[in-house]
């Protein structure tokens, strides 16, 4: 199986577990990285709760670094959604949506690169 980003396609790689799949992409090595990493945490209900379901995507990617100690460096991105057990799907699609458009938006770049948490 394979993920295809922005024209790019990630392999599933062997190296996975039963939570947890990485994805390799064209650029990576045994130096240079470039996957993503999909992962899942399944309910635990208790007698008061029926739980939330946890799905995170990572992505990490070696940049060639300029003006660091460092020639290069990791770039990694971490996204957990937890979803409560009786979610309507259309409530996560909406919610899903939102994602990319936050990412999208100047307020994300300028918090990425400057930590600037008032835009």
């Amino acid at each position: 199986m394979s993920l295809t980003i922005n024209t790019r396609a990630y392999t599933a790689d062997l190296a996975s577990s039963g939570n947890a799949q990485p994805y390799v992409g064209p650029a990576h090595t045994i130096t240079v990285i470039d996957k993503f990493e999909l992962g899942r945490v399944q309910p635990k209900p208790t007698k008061t709760f029926s739980g939330v379901a946890r799905a995170r995507v990572k992505q990490s990617k070696t940049l060639t670094l300029t003006g660091a100690l460092t020639t290069t460096g990791v770039l990694i991105s971490n996204h957990e959604i937890s979803v409560p057990v009786g979610a309507a799907s259309a409530d996560i699609d909406v919610f899903c949506a939102d994602q990319p458009s936050w990412w999208a938006n100047a307020a994300a770049k300028t918090l990425c690169k400057t930590l600037n948490l008032v835009n």
